[in-house]
């Protein structure tokens, strides 16, 4: 097994864009995207999902997102936000942010797409983007972080069937 395990997260489904929303920073999950999201997490949680930090997006979706995902693990991961993972924070700055963390063994990034699906195409050296749905996971593996070179893909579940794990 790897050192360290990177969870990779798609925030939840969150309030369309509009006129109730003409801040795209400040659109919350909907109350079905908390729901969903709640038993997904659970999901995690009964395929053994620990964690020691979650970094998410500072923009409300990927917040609340993190939160529930924090809040159903038994170890009550803290999650931290880091701009990286803003819909115009880039790879680079994620490996960066990742630096900071490198005595961590399993962390979670919450994110928006496409940035999720690059940055897991760029860590697993694939040329294409994974297309993660909404509230969807995957876990890579490396050896130590920052990575150097390619991780190992050891799963990629989309939400409906981390909802029928939990």
């Amino acid at each position: 097994m790897a050192g360290v395990q990177l969870y990779l997260i798609r925030h939840a489904i969150a309030a369309e864009r509009g006129d109730a929303y003409p801040d795209d920073s400040k659109r919350p999950l909907t109350p079905d995207g908390i729901s969903r999201m709640r038993k997904q997490a659970k999901g995690l949680k009964a395929l053994g999902v620990t964690l020691d930090l979650i970094i998410s997006s500072p923009l409300v979706r990927t917040r609340q997102t993190a939160e529930i995902v924090a809040d159903a693990l038994d170890a009550k991961p803290d999650v931290i936000l880091s701009d990286a993972l803003a819909p115009d924070g880039t790879a680079d700055a994620v490996i960066q942010a990742l630096s900071k963390h490198a005595k961590k063994r399993a962390l979670a990034l919450v994110g928006h797409e496409p940035n999720v699906g690059e940055l897991a195409a760029r860590m697993i050296g694939a040329t294409r983007p994974l297309e993660f749905r909404k509230g969807g996971v995957c876990r890579i593996d490396f050896e130590t972080l920052p990575p150097k070179g390619a991780g190992s893909l050891r799963y990629f579940l989309p939400p409906r069937l981390l909802r029928q794990l939990a």
